[in-house]
């Protein structure tokens, strides 16, 4: 049994490595794209409008996009350190479903349920 959770170690440590690469240079990608100037050729408000919504949104993906990039180094550092596969809260293995579904989830289903309950993630109002 400890030789398999090994190998399915070395085989979470690539895929959170590759999504790590990929991640990153989302967000870089997106920092470069919100930093370019507005074309001032074609100037007008209802463009500068779209073109400012377009960036916050970029912006917000970006922002979402570094909370995963940190979920993902902190899960390679808990396979450094031993502990990748065991809930952050009570140290109890983290169901295998999840794993391969989210290489990086520091909680078991339980604790992450119970987390959603107490603190619903936060959507876009008007």
């Amino acid at each position: 049994m400890q030789a398999k959770f090994l190998m399915n170690q070395n085989l979470y440590k690539q895929r959170l490595l590759v999504e790590e690469r990929e991640v990153s240079a989302r967000v870089q990608r997106a920092m470069v794209d919100t930093r370019e100037p507005v074309d001032e050729g074609a100037h007008d408000v209802g463009d500068e409008s779209a073109t400012d919504e377009l960036k916050e949104e970029r912006l917000a993906e970006a922002d979402a996009d570094r909370t995963v990039l940190q979920e993902v180094r902190d899960a390679l550092k808990r396979i450094d350190n031993g502990t990748f596969g065991t809930c952050v809260v009570d140290g109890g293995p983290i169901e295998e479903e999840r794993l391969v579904a989210m290489p990086w989830t520091p909680y078991c289903l339980r604790h992450q349920r119970r987390r959603e309950r107490t603190d619903p993630p936060r959507r876009p109002t008007l």
